[in-house]
This record gives structure tokens, sequence and C-alpha cells, in this order.
């Protein structure tokens, strides 16, 4: 259901990324807004309008009551008409008249309030409105139809769209904002920049860089001037997206636009340097910063110290890491983990706990990451007994266990050819609500091979197909091997039979009468 909803998602931004292009290529004139009158008050809609409109003007809620049976949406829009002027007194007695008759609101009746409170900038009581409307399932062409046509009726402000399209935006409705855009557009109206920022924020939150970038295009097209915040937005879209000679080429324009790139603007291509490993560009780059005036901050050296630790170069990044303290930055979670994993990559878990001990001195509360990552250093090393220390620390610290930790332990026990240790922990993980990937269980029947347990090993691909996991031929043939070689040939057979195996492997051929197997057309 989850992979369903996403691929729905990205069905639906993609959709939104060909619009934005679609829209583009074809110019559209600007429409005249439209004009949409109410009619006049006669009879006893003119009575019953002016004695509310008395009461409102004068407190008196109380004796409101007896009237609302009587409101319907062509009163409420007239009353709310003749108070317009009041942004207060009008949301108040939009908001009673909701609560005592609320089948006398309509769409008409939430535009003439959402001008009002557009027009005066109450725009967080707009956007709370905004949010229950399009909640409610109303399309956006409605309710944009519904504001334009009242526009010219309320003598309204063009912050109302830009509104909508701001709420649009923070509740990720990307279809929905991207729509807005385009009818503001087509009659004139524009969004502001901070709004423009909010949608592509969102999108950036959704890892729909694509978006942004097409987006951005758009508002350049439209004239709308970026702001630094927008600028930074967009050089985290383009490197994201593996753009980094774009993205150096707009901070290289930054300052013929006005701007003066900030932390926020090198940390980004920092980022994008040190995750290619081009380290000496993103120490250049540090140090450009600094030239400026600059100060690094956590995120910067962060940065760097990933892209050291991801080279194996753990004296550089330590470095770093002393640089980071005389300057004033305190190392946080995230700074530790990385130098932990570091020395767990270069098998030197003794190291990971070394910094573990100096991050637990300096008052930095580890997570689960942490654990995991000083843990798994010991098992890469098959130093299960120092793991298993850890282990203990986290039950102490009320930190509970999750896959990566049992997978850690797990293979720690394997490095060892201890398989029923390791057999126990995987118990422990499935009773947890965990579950193993493919390379814990491949891990494991390996394990089980190596020790001739080979009861083990089957009872390890039962469970691997059961999880709907596809072993490899690889796998296959090893176990095969296995039992073939010690003479468990009733075992072999059974193995042979498993009709889950030839489910996963539509090539591989089994013939049991013979007792053998072909993968891959190369007969064992």
């Amino acid at each position: 259901m989850k992979n369903l909803r996403f691929r729905r998602f990205s069905a639906q931004v993609d959709s939104i990324n060909k619009q934005i292009d679609s829209k583009v290529r074809v110019h559209s004139r600007i429409f005249p807004v439209p004009h949409r009158s109410i009619p006049d008050l006669r009879g006893h809609d003119l009575d019953f309008v002016s004695i509310i409109h008395s009461h409102l003007i004068h407190g008196d809620w109380s004796k409101l009551i007896s009237f609302a049976h009587g409101l319907n949406p062509f009163r409420i829009k007239r009353i709310l008409l003749k108070i317009q002027k009041d942004p207060v007194l009008s949301l108040e007695f939009y908001d009673w008249a909701f609560i005592h008759n609320p089948n006398s609101q309509t769409l008409e009746t939430h535009a003439i309030i959402l001008h009002i409170l557009a027009k005066f900038r109450r725009f967080r009581a707009a956007e709370s409105i905004f949010r229950k409307t399009i909640l409610s399932k109303i399309s956006t062409l409605e309710l944009f139809d519904a504001l334009i046509h009242s526009y010219r009726l309320c003598d309204s402000s063009p912050n109302v769209f830009d509104s909508l399209f701001k709420t649009c935006a923070h509740l990720k409705k990307f279809r929905s904002a991207t729509e807005t855009f385009f009818f503001m557009r087509d009659y004139g109206f524009l969004p502001t920049v901070r709004s423009c920022n909010a949608f592509m924020s969102s999108l950036i939150d959704h890892g729909r860089h694509d978006i942004v970038q097409s987006f951005y295009r758009e508002m350049r097209r439209c004239r709308i001037s970026p702001n630094l915040y927008t600028l930074n937005m967009f050089l985290v879209a383009l490197c994201s997206s593996g753009r980094l000679e774009k993205a150096l080429d707009v901070f290289a324009k930054m300052e013929l636009m006005g701007f003066s790139p900030s932390v926020p603007s090198f940390n980004t291509l920092i980022t994008a340097y040190c995750k290619r490993g081009l380290m000496s560009s993103a120490m250049k780059l540090k140090n450009e910063m600094q030239t400026k005036g600059l100060d690094p901050n956590v995120i910067t050296y962060n940065s760097i110290i990933y892209g050291f630790c991801k080279e194996g170069k753990l004296h550089e990044a330590n470095k770093i890491l002393s640089e980071m303290k005389v300057n004033g930055a305190s190392p946080n979670t995230v700074t530790y983990n990385t130098l932990i994993n570091g020395y767990g990559q270069i098998h030197n878990g003794d190291m990971g706990l070394r910094i573990y001990e100096e991050m637990i001195l300096n008052g930095v509360k580890p997570d689960i990451l942490t654990y995991n990552a000083v843990i798994l250093g010991f098992c890469n090393e098959g130093k299960t007994k120092k793991a298993s220390y850890l282990v203990k620390e986290m039950d102490r610290e009320n930190v509970a266990p999750n896959a990566s930790t049992f997978a850690a332990l797990i293979s720690g026990h394997c490095k060892r050819q201890n398989s029923e240790r390791a057999f126990e922990i995987y118990s422990a993980m499935k009773k947890s609500g965990y579950h193993p990937n493919y390379e814990t269980f491949k891990l494991m029947i390996s394990t089980f091979c190596k020790n001739k347990d080979f009861d083990g090993a089957l009872t390890m691909l039962r469970e691997m197909l059961e999880a709907w996991i596809n072993p490899d031929d690889n796998l296959l043939t090893e176990l095969y091997e296995g039992l073939r070689s010690s003479g468990k040939t009733h075992l072999a057979r059974r193995f042979l039979s498993e009709a889950d195996v030839l489910r996963f492997n539509p090539e591989t051929i089994v013939d049991v009468s013979n007792c053998s197997i072909q993968l891959k057309g190369a007969k064992l």
C-alpha cells in the first residue's frame, strides 16, 4: 500500500512538471476580471439584514439567536458586504452563522469572508478558512472561480489569491498550487516571492527537485524577483539533481543579482563537493567563505567531516573536528555519528568507541544511529563481546534496538562462525517486529553451510522464501554443493523438491530423480 501511494504521488508530481512546461510554451493573454453581482435587498430580506446589521454594530449578540433560523446564503452575503470594513466583526459573524446554521454557508459566502480577511491582511485567519475549504474536497478551479467572480464585488486585493496559493503549498497540494499559480497569471495576478518560496520549500521537503527547477524558471519568466532564500533553494535543487556545474554558475551570478552568498549558499555547494569526494574543492570553498567574513557552522563542518570519512581519511576528519571546536562550533550527534561510522568503515571499532565516550563526556546525547555505528564497528571485526556491552548500554538508556542493530549483531556472530547465536538474535529480531534483508539471510545461510549445519541452512532458506526474498543462483549453488559434498543426499533431494525455489527462479531447472540442479545452463 505504501509503495502504491508513492507511485501515485510520483505520477502526480511528474504530471505537475509537465503541466508547468506545457503552460510555459503556450503564451496566454491576460483575461479581464469578471464581475458577478447579487440582487438588491427587498422586502423581508431588507428588513432581516437591517435588523441583524443593527444588532452586530451594537454588539447585541444575544438578540441574534432568534434570527439564526432565518439565515440563508443570500442574506449572509449581504450582511458580510455591509460590515466588510470591519474584518474582526466580519469573521465573528461568519463563525457565528456557521455554528448556528451550518447549511447557510456556501462557497460564495466563504469567498466573501476570504476577500475581507485578505484585504485587511488577516492572513492567518484566511489560511485557516482556506484549509477547511480545500480539505473539504472543493476543487481549486471551483474555489478560484468563486474568488475571481466576487473580487470586484468586494473591492478585494490580490492578497486573496496569494493566500490561496501559499495555503496549497503549505498543505503540500502541489497540483492545486500549480493550478492556482497559472490561474493567477492568466488574470494578471502573481504570487509574492515569499509564497513562491513556501511552494519551493514544500517541494524540496518531498525531494521534488525537478519541479523546483521548472518552477524557478517560470518565476523568472513571470518577472517575479527571487530573494536570497529563493536562490539558496534553487542551489539545493540543482545540487540534489547532480547539476553541480549549473549550481556553481548560479552561485557565481548571485552578486550580480544583488545578493551576497550566505552560509547556507556555501554549505549547499560544500556538501555537494563532499558527496562527490572533491575534498580539495570543498576546503577551498570553506576558506573562501571565511575570507568573506562568514563563519562556518556545524553543517559546514559536518559535511566536510563526512566527506573525509567517506574517503577513509580519518586523520583529516579529526583535524576538522579540532578546528570546529576552536572556532566555537559545538560538535553535535551528527558529527560524532559520522566519525564513528568512518572508523567502522576502516575496521577500527576501538577508536569508534573512544569517539562515543568523548561524545558522552561532552554532554552530547547518543541516538540509535550512534549505538548502531559503534556496534557495527565492533561486529565488522567480529568483536561481539564489545558489541554486547553497547547493547547493554542501550538498554540502560532505554534506547530500543532496531533492524540495523539486530543485523549488525547477526553479522558479528556470523563472522565468528557462531551460527547458533546468530539464529538466536534472528529469532529475537522477529519477535521485536523486524525482518532481515537479503544480505542478512545470505550471511546466515552461508555461515550455517560453513559449519556443516545444513538443517539450519534449509530452515533459513525457508524463512527467506516466506519473507518473499529471492535467493540468487550463487546462494542456491553454495547450499546445494554443501549438501552434496557432505553426503546429505536426502537433504539435497528435499532441497531440490522445494517448490518455492522454482517460484523465485524460473530459469532454474531441477531434476529430482537424478538429484541434480542446473542454473543458467550449467549442470551441477
